[in-house]
This record gives structure tokens, C-alpha cells and sequence, in this order.
């Protein structure tokens, strides 16, 4: 190991072990990325960044495509395979919609807040019509919309929700919390406007939902207002 790493005294630059100097690489990569933008940034500024040569870049990473890829592995990686699902799939058995909504919420206010520099480069790929937003929108986001849009669908069958088209609902959810976080890690990052912990903002995006989705709460405040009006023509038949 100590072999792999003795410094390379004609560059000054720290031999790495292959799988090591292609982490490094990648990291150098989605660092610039997210600071540039993909047409801002070319392959020779990378291998300059990472103090290797452009020929050591290309032998980790044939293709520009593959890099791409193997960012979103290594997010993969990080992140529990990017999948928010996973940290709610015993409360969708459940069928426990609070938990299910507000399990999500937080998942993804969480990582947006732990890996800022992520999101900024999806927004640039989406922007420059990268191909990496379209790796992302097929890998993550389809995934998303297409497993909460069956758990919405079961929870119409079941009486629970009302009938609106699912998918609506899913974006409606969905862009409450991305407006939350853009808003912290672009416009406003000392929560001046709004100065609120991830836990709560989750708490507060789930009641926002089901308040609007849920039938028992709709039946719920229908008798409510029912009893509000049967009071108020028992006191005037009494006068």
C-alpha cells in the first residue's frame, strides 16, 4: 500500500491506487461540473485539477458518457442507490399515508441539504439539456413518480383519498419540497425569508398534502360544518 502511494517526485503528485485515482477524478469532475456547468468545463481542465494528465483521465473514463454514468453510481452509492422509497417501504405496507409522505419528505430534504453541490449540477444539466438530466429523469425521478403514483391509486381504491389524478398529486408533493430547497441552496442560504428545520418543513408539506387529498378529513370538515350550521338554526328556532 505504501508502494501505491510514494510520491511521484518528477509531477509532485501522490500515486494513487487505480480505483482510488478514478474517485479522486470524479470527484474533481462533478466539483467543476457543478461550478461551470458541462460546456464549461472540458476534460484537460479536470486532468489539471486532479493533477494527472488528460490520457489519465480517458483511461479511467473512455467516453464522456461514462464519466456521466459513473457520477450518478457514485450518488448511488451514497445515497442508499438514490432511492427514497427504500427508507419508507414499511409504512406504504402499512399503508400508513402520514409516515409514507412525511418519511419522503424528510429523506429528500435531507440529502438536498447534505449534497448541495448535486443538485447544482443537475440544474446545469437540465439547463444545457445534458444528458445527464435525462440519465437522472430515467434512473430517479420516473422511479419516484411511478411508485407513489401506485401507492396514491391503492389509496383511491381504498377509500382513503380522493379521486384526483395521481400524478398531479405526485408533482404537487414533489415541488413543495424541490421549491424548499432550491430556495436554501441558491437564493436564500441564511434562511432569511424562512428559517425552518428539515423536520418540521416535512411535517408541514405532509399536512399541506393530505389536508387536500385525504377523504376523512374532507368528511371530517363537511360534519363539522354541518353541525356549525344545524347549531346556529337551533338557536334562532329558539328565539
Amino acid at each position: 500500500m505504501e508502494t501505491q502511494r510514494r510520491i511521484n517526485t518528477s509531477r509532485g503528485v501522490p500515486r494513487m491506487a487505480g480505483d482510488e485515482r478514478r474517485l479522486q477524478i470524479l470527484k474533481v469532475a462533478m466539483r467543476l461540473f457543478s461550478q461551470r456547468g458541462f460546456r464549461g468545463t472540458t476534460t484537460k481542465e479536470i486532468a489539471v485539477a486532479a493533477g494527472v494528465s488528460e490520457a489519465m483521465v480517458f483511461r479511467h473514463f473512455a467516453t464522456k458518457e461514462e464519466l456521466y454514468s459513473a457520477i450518478l453510481d457514485h450518488k448511488a452509492c451514497l445515497h442508499d442507490d438514490l432511492d427514497p422509497l427504500q427508507k419508507v417501504a414499511d409504512a406504504i405496507r402499512r399503508k400508513d399515508d402520514r409516515a409514507v409522505f412525511e418519511g419522503m419528505a424528510l429523506e429528500a430534504l435531507n440529502h438536498h441539504e447534505s449534497d448541495p453541490e448535486f443538485q447544482r449540477l443537475l440544474l446545469h444539466s437540465a439547463l444545457e439539456q445534458h444528458e445527464l438530466a435525462d440519465m437522472f429523469w430515467e434512473k430517479f425521478v420516473l422511479r419516484v413518480y411511478h411508485a407513489l403514483r401506485a401507492y396514491i391509486r391503492q389509496r383511491q381504491r381504498d377509500g382513503a383519498f380522493k379521486h384526483l389524478e395521481p400524478l398531479v398529486i405526485v408533482r404537487a408533493f414533489i415541488g413543495m419540497i424541490i421549491h424548499h430547497s432550491l430556495n436554501n441552496n441558491l437564493w436564500d442560504r441564511d434562511r432569511k425569508l424562512l428559517r425552518i428545520s428539515n423536520q418540521a418543513a416535512a411535517r408541514s408539506f405532509t399536512e399541506i398534502l393530505l389536508t387536500g387529498v385525504s377523504l376523512q378529513k374532507a368528511k371530517t370538515a363537511r360534519n363539522r360544518k354541518t353541525t356549525r350550521q344545524l347549531n346556529s338554526k337551533g338557536k334562532k328556532s329558539k328565539k
